[in-house]
């Protein structure tokens, strides 16, 4: 992957205050950390979308995936999104492959202000390598599937970002002091 500024942006489309964060990103990038912290610095409620589908199912992702298959996780995944991206005022970390259905990408670009935080598949693979929890990384060479992800749904990412940010060899508070001056003036601070 090429080098990418720290943060780069392009306008979100015009909202009300209330409009939610929508965090997109491949597995271990941070979604879920950041948007925590993000979350707290904006005075907004925060959902990980995996870990709302996983309390609505009563099992983990990765029990979902053996069961149904990651069609039938990806079905249940896009219902949950289209619920989540219609509450006002939410920080929503969303899984790493929600991208992947052109439904998602449309609610996701029409629904709020979408943040790409992004790393190299080396950062990616030394944040992930040891998660058990990963479904799609149950392969013989687990940074090769993750170079292969990443290939796959980078232009997918940047497609619906208003905002790139990179959140390698940064601490969390930094990234998250990075990305408040970037969000449109119209969401709070």
């Amino acid at each position: 992957m090429e080098s990418v500024p720290t943060a780069a942006i392009a306008s979100c489309p015009e909202r009300d205050a209330a409009a939610p964060i929508f965090l997109v990103g491949m597995m271990g990038v941070g979604k879920t950390t950041i948007g925590r912290q993000l979350a707290a610095a904006l005075g907004r409620e925060f959902v990980d979308l995996d870990h709302a589908i996983e309390a609505r199912c009563g099992v983990r992702v990765a029990t979902i995936f053996d069961i149904e298959g990651e069609a039938g996780f990806r079905r249940r995944e896009t219902a949950l999104l289209d619920e989540y991206t219609q509450v006002p005022g939410l920080v929503l970390a969303t899984g790493g492959g929600a991208v992947l259905a052109e439904e998602n990408r449309r609610m996701l670009s029409e629904r709020g202000c979408v943040v790409y935080l992004c790393a190299s598949v080396d950062e990616l693979y030394r944040r992930v390598a040891r998660d058990r929890n990963r479904p799609l990384l149950r392969t013989d060479n687990p940074r090769q599937r993750i170079a292969d992800l990443l290939a796959q749904r980078e232009p997918l990412y940047d497609s619906v970002a208003n905002i790139r940010q990179d959140t390698a060899d940064q601490p969390v508070a930094h990234v998250v002091r990075s990305l408040l001056p970037l969000l449109p003036a119209h969401l709070p601070h």
